[in-house]
């Protein structure tokens, strides 16, 4: 997605530990028409799916999900970082270890909102080393659902994650791949 490519060169910071920031549009400060094209972009690649369910964790995942969502017409699922009294008690659980945060989570959905009948999208906003991603088909697994598509805005091509998910045959579809982040500069993977 070349508009993605072009916010990421004139909005992103990289910073130490090759972690690249898009706060202004992406993670912290929202563009809503730009999310919104992201949305119909991820709904181009995955149309053909036949999509019941969305499938994110929180916090950055769920505005690009939403977007698709929207052109999807389903509902959207996220994985919980934090436990509160109206969680329900009978949920799937996961650990995730958190690349940019260097933190380790325990996440959580209901056993409710993913069944064997649901045909996923996994949509997250960064893909470096896969581990939320893999968390989250783990629990779409154990629920009995069918991973359909994983759709990323930002891939870390020089990270392991998306080379290990195509190898495992998974249908990933990226609308960014960063191959290198050097000096400032960041190289895009050609389409």
């Amino acid at each position: 997605m070349d508009k993605l490519k072009k916010m990421i060169v004139e909005k992103g910071e990289i910073k130490k530990g090759n972690v690249l920031k898009v706060d202004s549009f992406l993670n912290h400060q929202l563009d809503i028409e730009f999310l919104y094209e992201m949305g119909e972009e991820l709904y181009n690649l995955f149309k053909d799916r036949n999509i019941t369910k969305i499938l994110t964790i929180e916090v950055s995942g769920i505005a690009i999900a939403s977007m698709a969502a929207l052109h999807f017409k389903v509902p959207v699922v996220f994985a919980k970082k934090s436990e509160s009294l109206n969680l329900d008690n009978d949920i799937y659980k996961g650990k995730v270890i958190s690349y940019t945060k260097n933190k380790e989570y325990n996440i959580m959905i209901s056993k409710k909102y993913l069944n064997e009948d649901d045909r996923l999208l996994i949509i997250d906003d960064f893909l470096a080393e896969g581990n939320a991603i893999r968390c989250l088909i783990d629990l779409a697994d154990e629920s009995g659902a069918t991973v359909e598509g994983i759709g990323i805005a930002i891939e870390k091509g020089f990270q392991k994650g998306g080379k290990c998910l195509r190898e495992n045959g998974y249908n990933l579809k990226s609308l960014a791949i960063i191959d290198k982040m050097e000096n400032g500069d960041i190289t895009f993977r050609e389409d």
